[in-house]
């Protein structure tokens, strides 16, 4: 019996604000609160809140639907901060014991690339924080924007994960569909479960495409697709960036009707059902082994990191970046270990990329600043303030211990002297 699994993407970053030379050392304030409060009622009014009603009364009315999504923790924070209502809502989907949250790192980070360290407690941190508010421990683990190799399967193996979810790239699986289950060449205890590029993008990126030959896209005509491939599937992955229901596509596209729509139109045949990254693992066995060598992610161009790493300006920031991890976690701030993982945040690398320069870029995921350039200069003068932070703190440790050795001496030379006298 073939299955569907959706899983959505649900991330939002602390924006910077114009953070420039005059500032630094002058005050630490490097986020727009203004914009990122806007930002998050917005998308609370015309994505998440819509969005969740609507999979809720899915839920509700179909036993054979089930739901996946990957919060980040920097999402969940901004949640909490400006709209508590979404979590609320998230919280009635997962009550209904068919809405499993997947884990990721907490600042929606590259942290694996540069860190181990870092990788390892913003992943705990992130779980902790699921099983928080939604009361059940993450087993299944999706990685930043998809982001996935051979390394990541055997530390999500020793980290204790089930499941990984990837991208069903081409150059990957040669001949084989990513409509099955694998096993990760160097984590045989795990399940990888790729992402179906092309239906995904069906609905991601041609559901609003007027000039797609296959415009308007329906519910009853995506799940035709999805039949067509039962007898050579078990798991038909669809992944994508939460903000495509009523931000990439706006209510008036009829975008909400189509995700109403869905479960009717995939259970209309008897031999589909709906799972979660966790239910396929269980329900099916892997197929066979992939070998994933190299970084691959579910960019559409490439489905490499150039999206974040493809410059040098990217690369120089986020170098100078992971230099700081040993010494930012050797002082144990926690407001420092804080304002550090939210620099870690992809979104801003993302935004030096000269990649997407020549584009637009997704309407619902602009660049704050207009440009790579500014987002640029704007990061490393945020850093070096950082830096200018932590090595006060380091100073202020490093005066203490001297300190404490001094009076710890002085006290040695008393206890002595006094011994002596008796």
């Amino acid at each position: 019996m073939p299955a569907l699994c959706l899983n959505f993407k649900i991330h939002e970053p602390y924006r910077f604000r114009r953070y420039t030379v005059f500032d630094m050392g002058q005050n630490s304030i490097y986020e727009d609160d203004d914009h990122n409060c806007d930002a998050i009622l917005r998308a609370a009014r015309q994505c998440y809140l819509p969005a969740n009603d609507v999979l809720l009364r899915c839920l509700r009315q179909y036993d054979g639907f089930a739901v996946s999504f990957s919060i980040s923790g920097v999402a969940l924070d901004m949640f909490e901060q400006y709209a508590p209502e979404v979590i609320e809502s998230f919280q009635a989907l997962a009550e209904t014991g068919r809405a499993e949250f997947t884990a990721e790192t907490y600042t929606h980070s590259l942290a694996f690339l540069y860190s181990r360290e870092e990788f390892d407690r913003q992943v705990k941190e992130q779980c902790a924080r699921v099983k928080a508010l939604f009361g059940k421990k993450p087993v299944s683990f999706k990685n930043t924007d998809c982001i996935y190799n051979n390394d990541l399967a055997t530390a999500l193996q020793q980290m204790g994960f089930k499941t990984v979810l990837a991208e069903g790239a081409d150059h990957v699986l040669g001949w084989r569909s990513a409509n099955y289950v694998y096993q990760p060449s160097t984590a045989p205890k795990m399940a990888l479960i790729m992402r179906n590029i092309s239906l995904s993008r069906d609905i991601g990126v041609g559901f609003g495409d007027r000039s797609w030959d296959q415009w308007p896209l329906t519910a009853d005509k995506f799940a035709s697709w999805c039949h067509a491939q039962a007898d050579n599937a078990d798991v038909i992955s669809i992944l994508h960036d939460y903000h495509i229901f009523g931000l990439r596509h706006r209510p008036e596209t009829g975008i909400f009707d189509f995700l109403a729509a869905l479960p009717a139109a995939i259970l209309a045949d008897k031999r589909f059902q709906f799972v979660t990254p966790s239910m396929a693992t269980k329900k099916y066995k892997p197929v066979g082994q992939v070998d994933v060598p190299q970084f691959m992610s579910w960019d559409e161009q490439g489905s490499d990191l150039t999206a974040w790493l493809g410059s040098d300006m990217q690369k120089d920031a986020i170098h100078a970046l992971y230099a700081l991890a040993p010494r930012v976690s050797a002082t144990g701030d926690k407001t420092l270990l804080r304002d550090y993982e939210r620099l870690q945040t992809a979104d801003h690398f993302h935004n030096m990329s000269t990649k997407w320069f020549t584009s637009d870029g997704p309407e619902d995921r602009p660049n704050p600043f207009g440009n790579p350039y500014d987002a640029y200069i704007t990061f490393m003068n945020v850093l070096a303030d950082f830096e200018l932070r932590l090595q006060s703190i380091e100073e202020n440790m490093s005066q203490k211990t001297v300190s404490r050795r001094t009076t710890s001496g002085r006290k040695k030379k008393t206890s002595g002297t006094e011994k002596a006298t008796v």
